[in-house]
């Protein structure tokens, strides 16, 4: 049995998901433009930013 002090320490892959996350947004987002126009795009980008917005308010509400 491993005792738990001598693994190494996970690596943080927190940089590297932000960015994956921002280039997966933006293909998305070409595509969508592509296929129903800006408009589309303008409203799932609005959409995305009240879902995110709310999340961060449910997150940081519980902690003031």
């Amino acid at each position: 049995m491993r005792h738990s002090n001598d693994r190494p320490a996970a690596p943080n892959f927190t940089q590297a998901c932000i960015v994956m996350f921002g280039i997966n947004l933006t293909w998305i987002f070409m595509v969508i433009w592509a296929i129903w126009g800006l408009l589309a795009v303008a409203l799932i980008g609005w959409v995305v930013n009240k879902v995110i917005t709310r999340i961060d308010v449910a997150r940081n509400g519980a902690r003031a």
